[in-house]
């Protein structure tokens, strides 16, 4: 868990480090309810960014209540007990600031940029909606229906989503990576008030999540505001550890898509590592090699000279569990999808 940690924090610095910048210039603590903060002064320009990384996405989910995960990233900017519904939003920018929040198989992560005389602020808004989230019914019945709309939406519009849900449903057998991030629609429609609780106050709680800040501010100040508005949350029961290893695919498994499409959609998925696997890097190498840009291995291969597609995109998530490197391409016209496999087995 730690070096998964590391990985996240190192891909979120690299774009602010400066050349003299090292290791050491970032600051580390922990409150005493469990709640990690690493933290990087850098006074270039006067703004902050705030990451709170909460270690739960649809990996931590079980059959029915699957999309639980991508539900609380909208409902986390509904309301809590000083900031009402959509407060959080319009606060934020009254005092300068901007966010964002996305969910992965493997976390939740919320974003918080903002100048830094703004930082009580935030650190405001974030504690009352980590220690005081409101459930209101009223709430939750919208929110339900905008996840529905959006899984309507990918379905409706994305090959790749719509793809992608198919392979891995038969990509895993027992890994709760075998369901998409969403969720499952029969779930969304069905989850009670006593699942939503129940799921917010095991991975919501701070000794779940660590902080990350970098920007115009001093460690002491962070500190400082940590322990009085951060450190009162109480801690609760570390959740279940996801012990479920999938089990050896023992053949190839194919699955087939029926959908009106102007051209044929391929995705092959092969086993590979989880990100803290000694052998991540080679495999984002060869990702690389194989996709990125014109020059790539595929492209080169498969839309320059043959012209048998019209794409082609590797992809290699990060994740705590050994999960799947995705290779996705369009067809050109009147292209048959064999053809394109045929030669893409050739490379």
């Amino acid at each position: 868990m730690k070096k998964l940690k590391f990985v996240f924090l190192i891909l979120l610095l690299t774009s602010t480090l400066s050349a003299k910048t090292t290791v050491e210039d970032v600051h580390t603590f922990t409150l005493e309810n469990g709640m990690h903060f690493f933290v990087l002064e850098d006074h270039s320009i006067p703004n902050a960014n705030m990451y709170i990384f909460w270690k739960v996405g649809s990996r931590n989910e079980v059959p029915g209540i699957t999309g639980l995960s991508h539900f609380f990233e909208h409902m986390m900017f509904n309301g809590a007990k000083k900031y009402g519904p959509k407060e959080f939003d319009r606060v934020m920018e009254a005092n300068g600031g901007a966010n964002n929040a996305y969910t992965t198989e493997n976390n939740t992560v919320y974003t918080d940029f903002f100048p830094s005389s703004a930082v009580e602020v935030i650190f405001d808004l974030e504690a009352d909606r980590i220690g005081h989230l409101a459930l209101a019914d009223s709430m939750v019945k919208s929110e339900r229906g905008v996840v529905l709309s959006e899984r309507s939406m990918y379905l409706n519009n994305s090959n790749w989503f719509k793809l992608n849900e198919q392979v891995l449903s038969v990509a895993f057998m027992a890994h709760p990576y075998k369901w998409s991030v969403i969720g499952y629609e029969s779930d969304i429609r069905n989850w009670t008030k006593e699942d939503l609780q129940n799921y917010f106050h095991t991975y919501y709680a701070p000794n779940n999540g660590t902080v990350v800040m970098v920007g115009d501010i001093k460690v002491d100040q962070v500190k400082k505001m940590a322990k009085q508005y951060f450190e009162p949350i109480p801690a609760q029961k570390p959740p279940r550890p996801v012990h479920t290893t999938e089990p050896e695919q023992l053949g190839e498994k194919r699955v087939y898509v029926h959908k009106d499409v102007s051209s044929p959609n391929l995705m092959l998925a092969y086993h590979v590592p989880e990100t803290k696997h000694k052998d991540y890097y080679a495999v984002e190498l060869l990702s690389s090699i194989l996709s990125e840009g014109k020059s790539s291995r595929l492209y080169t291969a498969l839309v320059d000279e043959k012209q048998l597609a019209v794409s082609v995109q590797t992809y290699y998530p990060l994740a705590f569990d050994p999960t799947l490197f995705y290779v996705y391409a369009i067809c050109s016209k009147d292209v048959h999808e064999d053809t394109l496999e045929k030669r893409f087995m050739r490379r």
